[in-house]
């Protein structure tokens, strides 16, 4: 695929991204080319896009409304304080000494969208290292004692490509339940 033309966000980030606060600063963890950054900015969220890749991160160069920043995540402390995101995304990525980091960077009512691969992707390809995939309901079991868990999925999907996920999104204490329509 050509860096010009990124793919379309995941079905789970758009569905849910809504329940953003409105005009809320937005984390995109492991951003790549930054389809979900671009789908956020679309949406009037400011984006703080970040990956360790220079190249992909390129793409992003003068959007107004992401900034993108050259971090790895993994080797490097991590930059953000305590409450500096009204909603953060993770897709395609797991590296599971993060998770503290991402649920004390939600701000009051800040959303989690979350999709990544699971036990059983093996059968179609990458990642199947065990390193890299989420073991059976690990993503809800991780998220329930932090936040309050508006949906969860796990098992085989076909788009864009045949694999197996878990799937999360989930809202920080103090979100104003009664309506999941936010905006």
């Amino acid at each position: 695929m050509p860096h010009s033309i990124p793919e379309a966000p995941s079905e789970w980030v758009a569905r849910f991204a809504p329940l953003i606060p409105a005009g809320g600063r937005v984390l995109d963890l492991a951003c790549g080319h930054g389809r979900h950054a671009r789908h956020l900015r679309e949406l009037g969220y400011r984006v703080v896009a970040i990956d360790r890749d220079q190249e992909a991160l390129r793409s992003l160069e003068g959007i107004d409304g992401i900034e993108s920043r050259l971090i790895d995540i993994e080797s490097e402390p991590w930059p953000f304080r305590p409450q500096s995101f009204d909603g953060i995304v993770v897709t395609n990525y797991l590296h599971r000494p993060l998770f503290g980091h991402l649920f004390a960077a939600l701000r009051e009512g800040g959303v989690l969208i979350y999709e990544t691969f699971a036990t059983g992707n093996e059968q179609f390809g990458r990642p199947s290292n065990p390193e890299f995939l989420l073991r059976r309901s690990e993503l809800l079991e991780r998220v329930m004692p932090e936040l309050e868990v508006v949906a969860f999925e796990q098992g085989i999907v076909s788009r864009p490509k045949p694999a197996v996920v878990e799937r999360i999104c989930a809202i920080a204490a103090g979100a104003p339940w009664g309506s999941l329509d936010r905006r």
